[in-house]
């Protein structure tokens, strides 16, 4: 059974949680000595037990959220992979004890005679070249295509178009309206879903509702930077393409699909001020200038993360077909 927390403040996230520092804590080429990078891995592990502890002590007493679990579970990366650091591509780190070589000695990893360690880049082209090619290509591709803000978020409400109470996911968390209000608001808006993964899952009485009929093969040729889910989505393309997004940036993209998480959840038919959300009302007009605005915002964020992820995969000698 699970219940609603009592804070009005969503966990693990809470205020003053601290981001990581995409500027101090990048590493440049070089060779970086054990006593620096112990100390910028030790960070990222406490950041990432920041942003992980209560899924994991949620998990371990079989609780579920409707929020926060969509970060561990749409997403198929276990915690210790997030927690394992990474300096990116270029840089050489000084091994100085023997649990220094235990920390390196992992796959796509090199260690030379002089007991420094870098990203094998030969060897992560042979494995993950095709894959992080395509994944070049759709970041470059989102990068330079014209935002698209007049989604307003239905795309969750289309998740639930005239299901019934016990086919809808969630039904833990009530909905704000009632299933005949929550189908009109469907029906009255312009449907302009333009991501697959979302698509995908609307019921098959509003697939024809949508403008558009997004494919995994036409994801190059339509994936915009205004979607929220495309944002979400550059923590999986960080950590797919991982060694090579050093770990700085890999939280960063976390960070950001926790922070449009909120927003898809709170902008979506349930209410969620059970569990410390507000409501992003998009079915009036300020509902959907607050979405609006704040989706507007994390575009900008994505728009810099996709570079610094192309950026990255430059460095591993990948570009865009």
């Amino acid at each position: 059974m699970t219940s609603a927390p009592s804070s009005t403040t969503p966990a693990p996230y809470a205020a003053g949680t601290e981001r990581a520092d995409s500027t101090s804590d990048r590493l440049g080429d070089g060779v970086v000595p054990a006593s620096r990078w112990r100390g910028l891995r030790d960070e990222h592990e406490r950041r990432v037990a920041e942003r992980t502890d209560a899924h994991i002590e949620r998990r371990m007493r079989q609780e579920s959220h409707p929020v926060e679990d969509f970060l561990f579970t749409y997403y198929p990366f276990k915690v210790g992979q997030l927690k394992r650091w990474h300096p990116g591509p270029g840089v050489r780190v000084e091994l100085a004890e023997a649990a220094d070589h235990r920390y390196f000695d992992r796959r796509w990893y090199r260690i030379d005679d002089r007991n420094f360690a870098e990203v094998d880049l030969e060897s992560w082209r042979a494995d993950r070249g095709d894959g992080a090619k395509f994944i070049a290509s759709l970041l470059s591709s989102t990068l330079n295509r014209e935002a698209n803000f007049g989604c307003f978020g239905i795309h969750e409400w289309a998740m639930v178009y005239r299901l019934t109470e016990e086919q809808r996911r969630h039904q833990q968390v009530p909905l704000r309206l009632s299933p005949a209000e929550t189908d009109a608001v469907v029906e009255g808006h312009r449907i302009q879903c333009s991501h697959h993964d979302a698509f995908r899952f609307f019921t098959e009485p509003a697939r024809p509702l949508n403008t558009l009929q997004p494919s995994r093969e036409g994801m190059v040729a339509t994936e915009q930077p205004g979607c929220l889910h495309a944002g979400m989505d550059l923590y999986k393309w960080a950590m797919k393409i991982s060694p090579i997004a050093d770990s700085a940036l890999v939280v960063d993209c976390f960070d950001l699909a926790v922070d449009i998480r909120t927003l898809d959840m709170e902008a979506s038919p349930y209410d969620l001020r059970g569990w410390g959300y507000g409501v992003v009302a998009v079915e009036t007009a300020a509902g959907k200038a607050e979405y609006m605005e704040r989706q507007k915002t994390f575009s900008a964020r994505a728009q810099e993360l996709r570079r610094g992820l192309l950026d990255a995969l430059a460095a591993a000698g990948v570009h865009p077909r």
